[in-house]
């Protein structure tokens, strides 16, 4: 049975990363794209995870759990605003997002 590598990692990581840019490109429901946000943070994870245990020192993974603090974040304040623009608009279209300055 073959282990997977360094390099395999790093390649499911650009892949992962990839996808989620281009969810955030080219979709325009606001849901779709905090998703696709969330998959390039775990993306940025992964990278940063191989990359410690390529060197064998703790700072990846030190950093990686700052990153989760911050998707856990940038989730919430994304979810809040999508609730915002349903109330408001009864829709979660970006689109509509711009009706919504003052």
């Amino acid at each position: 049975m073959m282990t997977p590598s360094t390099e395999h990692y790093l390649v499911l990581s650009g892949i992962l990363f990839s996808i989620g840019l281009l969810g955030v490109l080219l979709r325009r429901n606001i849901l779709i794209m905090l998703l696709c946000s969330e998959l390039m943070l775990n993306a940025t994870i992964l990278a940063l995870i191989t990359a410690s245990a390529v060197h064998g020192e703790t700072d990846g993974q030190i950093t990686s759990f700052f990153v989760m603090a911050i998707a856990a974040v940038e989730m919430t304040i994304g979810l809040a605003i999508a609730v915002l623009l349903f109330k408001e608009k009864n829709t979660v279209d970006t689109k509509e997002m711009r009706s919504l300055q003052g």
